[in-house]
């Protein structure tokens, strides 16, 4: 059975998040749909990573395997057909070796978060954005996600329900800048490492977001990391403005 990659980019919104489930929809359901249309058979799909309810992917990678052999862009072609009209598109498509996996062949992640800050209610960038009413200090939140890098026991910032072996991951890079958005003013922040655990990305946002707007100093973030107590987390930020914005092999099958 040839095997292929897809990199999916999607809308989180209507979207109970990644994972196939029985009576929610779901990327990975609509997806698998979608195969099922052009082979029949039930059809199962790995992914690189499972996000959730209302978190978007622009370069999620997959994979599935097929009965027969497709040209990439005829697969990619024919799965965008059957798609539509959910907001989910495959914008890549590459045949991979048959023990390539999307999961477990990565070495990194990379997500990006997109807070807008303006007192107006966002219209255009409604759904895929955080918006905060107030400026925020983003030295101060450099200062603050200093304290996160690295490797650490990231307890505070792990859900209570994250299926993870072990709470200790290393941080390769936590990025954050102030860019001029269509919308007003953002603050982006870019995240890097080889995997994440549950709902760490958002308590990291939700967390430094208290950090600029001076409720915390940026040394109660290494305070809150050193407590490895879920308690000591800031809030966690709303899912519509993260995004799954890549992932990292060895050889990138897109790319070959």
């Amino acid at each position: 059975m040839p095997r292929y990659a897809l990199k999916v980019e999607y809308h989180g919104a209507p979207f109970a998040g990644w994972q196939r489930q029985a009576d929610q929809p779901s990327v990975q359901g609509v997806i698998e749909a979608a195969l099922g249309r052009l082979e029949p058979g039930p059809h199962t799909i790995a992914a690189a990573g499972r996000t959730d309810a209302g978190v978007h992917g622009l370069a999620q990678v997959a994979h599935c395997d097929m009965e027969r052999v497709w040209a990439p862009f005829r697969l990619s072609e024919a799965l965008n057909y059957h798609l539509k009209p959910d907001p989910v598109a495959i914008v890549g498509c590459a045949r991979v070796d048959d023990d390539w996996h999307a999961r477990f062949s990565a070495v990194e992640r990379r997500y990006l978060f997109r807070l807008l800050m303006r007192r107006a209610p966002a219209t255009l960038e409604k759904g895929l954005v955080w918006q905060v009413p107030q400026d925020l200090d983003v030295e101060a939140m450099r200062a603050g996600a200093a304290h996160l890098l690295g490797n650490h026991d990231f307890t505070t910032f792990r859900s209570s329900i994250c299926q993870a072996q072990s709470p200790v991951k290393t941080l390769d890079a936590l990025e954050i800048a102030r860019v001029e958005g269509v919308s007003g003013p953002e603050v982006q922040f870019r995240l890097r490492a080889r995997s994440f655990l549950h709902n760490q990305v958002r308590s990291f946002v939700g967390t430094l977001e208290r950090v600029g707007a001076g409720a915390w100093a940026p040394e109660d973030v290494k305070h809150a990391l050193e407590a490895r107590d879920r308690a000591a987390c800031g809030p966690v930020c709303p899912p519509q403005g993260l995004y799954l914005a890549g992932v990292g092999y060895p050889d990138d099958p897109f790319t070959a």
